[in-house]
């Protein structure tokens, strides 16, 4: 497919949108402007473009509207503040769809002229979102990275990305310049004490909007395979009940962090308040299933970005 060829898709899936939201969720153009961060003319349009090319008869005959759906559902069902759903490939697994929707929530945060904090987690699929944003200039906003950046042998975490995203947005960024997991809880305290910290810790807490993955627990789990945690101690924790992560800090199938065994050594922050700011999880498929579910039952976090399957899943077992 070629770039124009391209550029039609993604016109239609952006009238599909529109018309979903104008004919079926009942918002106004004032509103789907606002939600689709766009003007009011082009609301308009994209909306009347729907209509001429079919989109609209009883339903929105496209397959973004099942998306749309499920996200109305899943943001009902959760008493969630964000959600958004992409196609599920039946052929893949592949994060890159989930990737995309994070990367464009991203960027259109990052283009407000107003001032924010922003606050980025760890993993795979949020290293992809990051390495698909544009280059930007953003000197008014701050970026900071709720987790440390060493592991255990001393060389810079993979899949931190607070460094890859300094690389592409012209932000103020904010590492946690800390291991991953601390050798002991008494470390843990002492570097977390430490002067430079401390800031970087509070500008965490007051983050508008924060951006994580969901790791699971499973026998490939991040934490184990990228070297933080031994084999012994993923047997304590799955033993102990936890199902997944999110910056490190285990929890179980409750959403209830795990006492003790590495939870006690994280040098993460803590996430910051659900309540007064949006904490939005990128995360999909059966293996993170149950961790998902976990964090957005307890309201770890209230905002999703998911597949299709992952959604229907989720309204399956919630």
């Amino acid at each position: 497919m070629n770039s124009r060829q391209d550029s039609g898709s993604n016109r239609l899936d952006d009238a599909a949108r529109a018309g979903w939201l104008y004919y079926v969720a009942g918002n106004t153009q004032d509103q789907i402007a606002s939600t689709l961060g766009i003007s009011r003319q082009t609301a308009q349009r994209l909306v009347s473009l729907a209509v001429s090319e079919g989109l609209i008869k009883v339903r929105v005959d496209h397959r973004i509207a099942n998306c749309l759906d499920l996200a109305a559902r899943l943001k009902s069902r959760f008493a969630l503040d964000l959600v958004e759903v992409v196609p599920s490939d039946p052929a893949s697994s592949s994060t890159i769809g989930v990737a995309v929707a994070a990367a464009a929530e991203i960027e259109r945060r990052l283009r407000s002229p107003t001032p924010i904090v922003m606050a980025i987690g760890t993993g795979r699929t949020l290293k992809a979102a990051i390495e698909q944003l544009p280059p930007m200039e953003c000197p008014q906003h701050k970026v900071v990275s709720l987790t440390g950046n060493i592991s255990p042998d001393g060389s810079a975490a993979f899949y931190n990305v607070i460094f890859t995203m300094a690389d592409r947005v012209k932000a103020r960024s904010f590492p946690m310049p800390l291991p991953v997991i601390a050798s002991s809880p008494q470390e843990r305290e002492m570097l977390l004490s430490q002067p430079m910290i401390q800031p970087t810790l509070a500008l965490a807490a007051e983050a508008d909007v924060t951006f994580v993955g969901i790791g699971d627990l499973g026998p490939k789990a991040p934490l184990y395979e990228d070297g933080f945690i031994s084999e012994s101690e993923l047997k304590a924790l799955q033993k102990a009940g936890g199902v997944a992560e999110i910056v490190g800090w285990v929890f179980d199938r409750e959403g209830r962090m795990i006492d003790g065994i590495t939870n006690d050594r994280v040098s993460s922050a803590s996430l910051p308040s659900r309540e007064k700011s949006l904490v939005i999880a990128l995360a999909m498929g059966e293996r993170k299933l149950p961790g998902i579910l976990a964090a957005v039952n307890r309201r770890l976090v209230n905002g999703l970005i998911t597949d299709e399957r992952t959604a229907a899943a989720l309204l399956a077992a919630g």
